[in-house]
């Protein structure tokens, strides 16, 4: 694994990306598909901004920003998000745009003891690409 703490030259986000999934699983659109059919507890984590959610989501994913997730995860910290932070047994399956966002917040939730968790790999882009069922929901302010 290439340690991004200790680098002999500085690093890029494709550094960060790589070594997050070099100690990560990724599923599949047809796998996480499949795991939605098959369990009932799983979350599905979409770790893009809200305003990407708008435009389009996995049906009943949780909106957790890639930016907040290590404090909405803690459960020791006073704003966490309960759902997510009390979620360390459930499968949880994270996307964002293409894989790499989530794929670094799958490696942040292992980290923090989350012991079932997977990236999309693709992200929601392959999910689309793929066929699968989207979300979307007009927004009035």
């Amino acid at each position: 694994m290439y340690d991004v703490f200790t680098p002999s030259k500085p690093v890029g986000l494709m550094d960060f990306v790589t070594a997050a999934k070099s100690c990560i699983k990724e599923v599949t659109a047809e796998e996480l598909q499949q795991m939605r059919a098959e369990q009932g507890n799983l979350m599905i984590l979409d770790v893009r901004e809200s305003s990407e959610h708008e435009q389009g989501h996995i049906e009943n994913a949780l909106l957790v920003p890639r930016g907040i997730l290590e404090a909405a995860a803690d459960s020791t910290y006073e704003k966490s998000l309960p759902e997510l932070a009390s979620s360390r047994e459930r499968p949880v399956v994270a996307y964002c745009a293409t894989g790499g966002r989530s794929a670094m917040a799958a490696a942040v939730l292992q980290m923090m003891g989350f012991q079932h968790v997977y990236s999309l790999l693709g992200g929601f882009v392959g999910w689309e690409q793929a066929q699968m069922p989207v979300k979307r929901e007009a927004r009035y302010v």
